[in-house]
């Protein structure tokens, strides 16, 4: 059994349910967005039980997010953040949805069905769409400008389809020709018009960073009435990346000082600082003011500088950390992630 404490902000209703059958007596997929706040769970646990197949839904609690969304008991998790996870590692799939922070989308499948499916030999990922999630694009401009346009139906707000330049700075950083724009720099641009938005791209200088959706994710999300966030989106395009160090201590230790700082993006972090020459934090490339996200899989948000320190003691001759750069720490802020 595991239970988790990730954390929800708006409060989205479920997604549409659809409960057609095929015949064989296997239900569709149910798509779930959870959301929270700082204080709260996502309000149930995530079983592996013996003689009983997937990841199971177990312990809903009771006014708690999941059963207010609409969880059941006994529903198999199948993807989190549009990533099939039915054949992962039970904990590798509980990470994923630490990880997720305070919003998660969930895809399920309700126990019978599951069951169902399985004696007949389907292939559970060809049940769900290919691609739901949006993408986070940064477009740095050249000569030509960012290698997009703008075209919106006259008299609305916030409706704006881009056309993208083949081989234009857009198109290389990952803009999908005839996607939708939904956020400029980490704001919405439900409320823009044409014009807003034009003055919002000069303002942006030679950088820009778009949250886009193609056709079909818009569409997806748009027939469940959910609202496509930046905490949704694949980040594979962006140049900011988080790094996994995986150290092995030497006679000397590790060769690194943690402290507890404040963020750019407000609140404490903990922070690497003096990285000595040779020993293995600098041999497995930390760098100094380097930002720990989590600890052998393990989010530390929320956790104090002893708690974090005690996770790193935790194995005594290793340790895995997940760090980013001051650099991308305050561009993810910047974009509301």
């Amino acid at each position: 059994k595991f239970e988790f404490n990730p954390k929800v902000g708006i409060d989205n209703p479920a997604l549409t349910l659809t409960e057609d059958t095929d015949g064989e007596g296997v239900g569709e997929p149910r798509f779930y967005l959870l959301t929270k706040d700082n204080t709260e769970t996502f309000g149930f646990c995530l079983h592996e039980e013996l003689g009983c197949q997937g990841h199971v839904i177990r312990q809903i609690e009771l006014g708690g997010v999941a059963q207010r969304r609409g969880l059941q008991d006994g529903d198999r998790l199948l993807q989190v953040n549009g990533h099939f996870v039915d054949h992962m590692d039970h904990l590798r799939v509980v990470q994923k949805i630490k990880a997720s922070g305070n919003q998660v989308l969930l895809a399920v499948l309700d126990g019978d069905s599951y069951e169902a499916a399985k004696s007949l030999g389907r292939d559970l990922s060809q049940m769900l769409p290919d691609d739901i999630r949006p993408r986070l694009c940064h477009v740095t401009r050249d000569k030509s400008g960012f290698g997009f346009s703008v075209s919106c139906p006259e008299g609305t707000k916030g409706t704006f389809q881009l056309s993208v330049l083949q081989d234009g700075p857009a198109d290389r950083a990952g803009v999908p020709p005839g996607s939708w724009l939904l956020e400029l720099n980490g704001d919405s641009v439900k409320s823009y018009s044409h014009t807003q938005l034009t003055k919002k791209l000069k303002q942006s200088g030679n950088k820009v960073t778009l949250l886009v959706a193609s056709s079909a994710v818009e569409e997806f999300y748009r027939l469940r009435g959910l609202r496509v966030t930046a905490a949704l989106a694949d980040t594979s395009w962006l140049p900011f990346k988080v790094r996994e160090l995986h150290l092995v201590k030497g006679p000397a230790g590790y060769g690194f000082l943690l402290k507890e700082d404040d963020c750019s993006s407000g609140g404490v972090g903990q922070f690497l600082w003096e990285v000595d020459v040779g020993l293995p934090a600098e041999q497995a490339g930390m760098k100094e003011g380097d930002r720990v996200l989590a600890v052998n899989g393990e989010s530390i948000e929320g956790l104090d500088h002893e708690q974090t320190v005690h996770r790193i003691r935790a194995r005594e001759d290793q340790v895995t950390l997940l760090v980013i750069d001051p650099a991308g720490d305050e561009f993810y802020h910047s974009v509301g992630l």
